[in-house]
């Protein structure tokens, strides 16, 4: 990975999906339109999210965004589920500030999937409260913020037990049901998420994966994951630095995040909180330096759930002053209220502990070797 690739390729959206898109987006005339969209592992979700929220949004002032995506989220980095709100005047190829965050600390749902559902309804939650209108209490104009729920791909086992409990808390207006030819990693048709097989007030589309070849085989995109997971990482820390800075190359931002000053953290300021593990008292140290971890607020609202507010690099620990050294792009005010720092398995990309000329860009004395 030794250049910038962060342009998206070319869009190719088929008939059905555009057809899919208008029901979805005219089915807000009566009812604040709540649409979450399923399917396999490269299927096309994020690409027809993309799809419809664009549509959507030509057609609302607002749309909320929900992306219990923790490996790929469209619009926060790796490990967090996170709730946003976009208008027209979003620039979606840049990190977007979420309306709430939570850093779950993984790629996958399978280590703590109970704690995931909780951070997925509480965000839901907090979306119907205060986005969502019924039409009932709004006028013909004001129908309400529509929300669009990406899942991700792992439809199969207990990542199927968890999206029918996310569409059974959700209840949505609109399923899309993204199939792929190879049937057997479908999920099944019809109202799946109903013990009946009715869909209820929902309306199912189910439609095919944008390209097929001349047999009708659905032809997938294979995308390298961690490859995608590591650019949106250093993507998210580009944003340390002043966009009139020339980072061309992954080694620019690199070296740049390497000279990057850090912020001290009082280890006495912050709880620390090792998710989807235990980690001896004695060893808390060696364990949180070079890594990343949650900038998060403890939120009576929110009971035992700290607020994420972003990510940073723990870059090194002075373990006789027992300060540690954190780089983030989080803005000052917004650091002032966080009080926990959130370990889990979010892992530095390999590309940026590659500085030209340091064996180790963070030593100094008393602090243990950093990236």
């Amino acid at each position: 990975m030794s250049s910038m690739e962060f342009e998206e390729t070319e869009t190719y959206i088929p008939q059905d999906w555009s057809e899919a898109a208008d029901t979805v987006a005219c089915g807000g005339e009566t009812q604040t339109q709540t649409v979450l969209i399923c399917g396999p592992k490269n299927s096309g979700k994020t690409t027809f999210s993309r799809h419809l929220l664009q549509l959507l949004l030509t057609r609302h002032k607002r749309v909320a965004f929900l992306d219990t995506d923790v490996g790929q989220p469209q619009f926060s980095p790796p490990g967090c589920l996170s709730l946003t709100i976009l208008d027209r005047e979003t620039n979606f190829d840049s990190q977007v500030l979420p309306e709430r965050c939570f850093f779950f600390g993984d790629i996958s749902c399978k280590r703590d999937p109970q704690i995931y559902l909780t951070y997925i309804c509480f965000l839901y939650d907090h979306y119907y409260k205060h986005y969502h209108q019924s039409s009932t209490r709004a006028s013909p104009n004001n129908n309400g913020v529509p929300l669009i729920v990406n899942t991700p791909g792992w439809v199969k086992g207990i990542g199927y037990d968890v999206l029918v409990d996310i569409l059974k808390h959700i209840s949505p207006s609109h399923v899309v049901n993204i199939c792929i030819s190879a049937k057997r990693k479908n999920l099944p048709s019809g109202a799946f998420w109903s013990q009946d097989g009715d869909a209820g007030a929902a309306t199912l589309i189910e439609i095919n994966s944008a390209r097929q070849d001349s047999l009708n085989r659905s032809v997938l995109v294979q995308k390298d994951s961690r490859h995608l997971r590591d650019l949106s990482i250093v993507k998210y820390f580009t944003q340390c630095f002043s966009s009139y800075m020339n980072l061309s190359s992954v080694k620019d931002i690199a070296g740049a995040l390497a000279a990057h000053p850090p912020y001290e953290v009082s280890v006495s300021a912050v709880k620390i909180r090792h998710l989807h593990c235990e980690v001896p008292k004695a060893e808390i140290f060696y364990s949180l330096n070079a890594t990343i971890v949650g900038l998060a607020v403890d939120s009576e609202v929110a009971g035992d759930l700290p607020r994420c507010v972003g990510l940073g690099i723990v870059r090194g620990i002075d373990t006789l002053r027992k300060v540690l050294y954190i780089i983030t792009p989080v803005s000052p005010s917004a650091l002032e209220d966080v009080d926990v720092l959130l370990q889990g398995f979010i892992q530095i990309p390999t590309c940026l502990l590659q500085v030209q000329g340091c064996v180790s860009p963070y030593m100094a004395s008393n602090v243990l070797p950093g990236i």
